[in-house]
């Protein structure tokens, strides 16, 4: 697996759930924006946003300068989760953000993400490149946002997803708007979303738990 890499023009590829548990009262409920409306082909490649999607959009610059982000392990899981039935049904991740970040690109090593874009001034026109090199369609990826940058590609894509701190005009943009908020498993929860449309919920939670019937071998 070839490691992301640092590039605002270059595309860093390589070959090769339960539920996130019940809404408390008082917590926002996940939004189905069009109710009934799926992808017009499955989704097979998931683009996610970087600061406010995979974080919480807060930036901590230490007195030398350098900076540092906060992630969430349950997303971590989940994007664990998709490559791993990605191996089956041809799932792949993306990351497209407009902004450069050594802490990106090191987290994203170690979830394996192949293609990673970062400085991005043309979100569409960087995942029209990364579309064309994976012989894919618009209609077969599924965009994760929170803010304005997003907005071209989430009205280009086959199905797009608001997290819960997204800007109104993104959820208002967006086939489903996530409970969680960016950096509190909101990824995860789009990623169990995605699964479901795609009836995949069960066959992924066998995979770690043993006493669901799977035509795939569980294993951790």
């Amino acid at each position: 697996m070839t490691a992301p890499t640092n590039s605002s023009t270059t595309i860093a590829s390589a070959t090769g759930p339960g539920q996130l548990g019940q809404i408390k009262p008082g917590q926002n409920k996940p939004s189905q924006n069009r109710p009934g409306e799926r992808p017009p082909q499955p989704i097979r490649l998931l683009v996610l946003d970087v600061d406010g999607v995979l974080t919480d959009g807060g930036i901590f610059v230490d007195d030398r300068g350098a900076e540092t982000k906060r992630y969430h392990v349950m997303d971590g899981f989940g994007l664990r989760l998709w490559a791993k039935l990605g191996e089956g049904y041809g799932l792949q991740t993306a990351v497209i953000t407009g902004r450069t970040s050594a802490t990106v690109l090191e987290r994203l090593a170690d979830l394996n993400i192949p293609h990673v874009i970062q400085g991005s001034k043309d979100k569409l026109a960087s995942l029209d490149g990364l579309l064309k090199l994976l012989s894919l369609s618009r209609a077969q990826a599924c965009m994760v946002g929170d803010d304005w940058p997003d907005l071209t590609v989430m009205r280009s894509v086959g199905y797009a997803i608001a997290v819960n701190n997204a800007h109104d005009v993104v959820k208002a943009a967006a086939h489903y708007t996530t409970a969680r908020s960016g950096g509190s498993g909101a990824v995860r929860e789009a990623i169990e979303h995605l699964l479901e449309l795609r009836g995949l919920t069960a066959e992924a939670l066998a995979l770690y738990d043993s006493s669901k019937p799977s035509g795939v071998p569980a294993h951790a």
